[in-house]
């Protein structure tokens, strides 16, 4: 096949139509949708109201609630460990915290714990990968603060709350509205190099279903940049970190019901740790490796949903599950980068939204549940989509206008990944739109927190995207960097002060006794184990000629 800049010749055509017309484009403003508008789009065409893609949870404290299959399969499906395989007179881990995962809320809650007073040696974060290998490192655009008027943290509520329809917790989002300004400020302090002028003031710039500029960001690579300074943070000051280690069961006391560790697996070799806490925290990110609808994800390679597995083994609850988000700009083409990050950022610099025929359908920056319903009814119902060579569709975002509306150069010198991505596979965007396709990306609901971000079940704190809450339905652009932010501090102190003021229990397994009653109970009859560590891409051919070789 040949290809012209990157793209086969077949599809020249319609980017020609697409810089046709750009110029008149440029001039034009496409209409927001009222509420109304936006509800039937997303009921008639987001993935979320497909029919027969979800069915109730059958057992535990959530029994009833709505959720994808991919999630209540995990959910209803036989613990990993046996009680019978772990010895727990053995301890061989003993700790006042215990951090699951390693990516933003869990560094950052292993930071504030040693605000408040707990020493290096008294905390342990413990990842399935490497320290800070997580979708906290993958996000793009930005972060949302209200921090310098006109805008203010009700405003910065007011969309939250609308952008969630209005299905939030709303003590959390006003305490993460409240905190926003702080934990940017605290960013800066730790070293971190925000976008500025020339006059040292942040650059900020529109997210998707805000209602005015907010968003802080260091070029295209914002989370990269917190990332770097949380994990340079932890290492100075000496918290301990298991990597390549995951926790595939929590631990409950053996006389009342409440958490007391977790049992640890190390990846490499196999072998278990029974890790004894005074309180535990789960930081363990989202769901984007179990694909929902077999959509491709942005997410990194350990988002399993794993955190909330274990976290309803020992009875707690849940919400939200039944709200998946679907980044609007996925990337369509080429096929080894479908389904990578491209982020709203572009949108907000300028950049439109525009079909085959180069005619914009909807306003670049709808909130990302309508925008990404309405690219896939452009593609799959009004058939305006661009066909790939794999038969996948896609609809423009049209990057070249950043460089007409900002300069030549603009396009490289904000997106630097962006731009890197898309020139190793021999496309130059700031000459030539990208074609785009929503793509799996957020757990919007997950662990029910309270405002000290504990769960339902006493000693378990939970911050992240493996919480439900915060965001209701739908999360905005920037708010889950802010929400691990500022959870993952309360998480952190709260945690500390109750690890203070706790004995040691004695660790036992038998919520999972109890969890193996209630699958028996429902009649659930399966092989499915979980929680899920990494995902399995090996197919049946694959999977047919392995060998066991030890």
């Amino acid at each position: 096949m040949k290809l012209i800049r990157g793209y086969p010749a077949y599809m020249r055509e319609s980017i020609e139509h697409v810089e046709k017309t750009r110029p008149r484009r440029m001039k034009e403003k496409y209409r927001t949708l009222s509420i109304e508008e936006r509800e039937e789009l997303l009921r008639k065409y987001h993935p979320d109201y497909k029919p027969g893609t979800k069915r109730p949870l059958k057992i535990g404290p959530s029994k009833g609630m709505i959720a994808p299959h991919e999630v209540i399969d995990l959910l209803e499906a036989h613990p990993i460990v046996k009680p019978e395989d772990v010895n727990l007179d053995e301890i061989d881990i003993d700790v006042d915290l215990l951090i699951i995962g390693g990516g933003g809320a869990g560094m950052t809650a292993a930071l504030w714990a040693l605000e408040e007073g707990l020493k290096p040696e008294d905390i342990l974060i413990v990842t399935k990968l490497r320290l800070g290998d997580s979708n906290s490192i993958m996000s793009q655009g930005g972060v949302q603060a209200a921090d310098r008027p006109p805008d203010s943290p009700i405003r910065h509520f007011i969309d939250i709350v609308g952008g969630g329809h209005f299905t939030n917790d709303r003590r959390l989002v006003k305490i993460l509205t409240m905190t926003a300004p702080y934990m940017m400020a605290w960013l800066e302090r730790l070293g971190l190099m925000f976008d500025k002028d020339e006059e040292g003031n942040m650059l900020e710039l529109w997210g998707g279903g805000t209602s005015i500029r907010r968003m802080h960001s260091c070029k295209d690579y914002t989370g990269m940049e917190i990332v770097r300074v949380l994990r340079d943070e932890v290492r100075n000051r000496q918290v301990p970190c298991l990597e390549f280690t995951s926790a595939v069961e929590l631990l409950t006391d053996e006389e009342e019901d409440r958490v007391v560790g977790a049992v640890l697996l190390n990846m490499e070799s196999q072998q278990y740790y029974v890790a004894r806490a005074k309180a535990t925290i789960l930081a363990t990110g989202g769901f984007g490796r179990i694909h929902i609808q077999g959509y491709p994800t942005t997410n990194h390679y350990g988002a399993t949903m794993d955190g909330v597995v274990l976290a309803y083994h020992v009875g707690a609850r849940l919400r939200d599950l039944d709200a998946t988000q679907y980044h609007p700009t996925g990337a369509a083409y080429p096929e080894q980068i479908v389904g990578l990050l491209v982020t709203e950022k572009v949108r907000g610099a300028g950049a439109q939204v525009v079909n085959r025929h180069g005619e914009q359908f909807v306003f670049p920056l709808e909130p990302r549940d309508v925008e990404a319903a309405a690219i896939i009814r452009e593609c799959w119902d009004r058939n305006n989509g661009v066909e790939t060579p794999t038969g996948m569709r896609g609809v423009w975002l049209d990057t070249p206008m950043i460089e007409e509306l900002r300069g030549r150069g603009a396009f490289k010198r904000m997106f630097p990944a962006i731009h890197k991505m898309y020139s190793r596979v021999g496309i130059d965007p700031a000459q030539d739109p990208v074609l785009v396709f929503p793509t799996l990306h957020y757990m919007n609901g997950g662990i029910i927190i309270d405002e000290k971000a504990q769960t339902t079940v006493k000693g378990l704190f939970a911050a992240g995207e493996t919480t439900g809450g915060v965001h209701g339905k739908n999360r905005l652009m920037g708010n889950s960097i802010l929400d691990y932010l500022v959870f993952g501090r309360i998480a952190g102190i709260h945690a500390a002060r109750f690890a203070k003021h706790t004995s040691p229990g004695k660790p036992s397994l038998k919520h999972v006794i109890k969890y193996e009653e209630m699958l028996k109970a429902a009649g659930i009859e399966t092989d499915r184990r979980s929680p899920v560590l990494l995902p399995d891409y090996r197919g049946e051919r694959v999977l047919a000629r392995r060998i066991e070789i030890l």
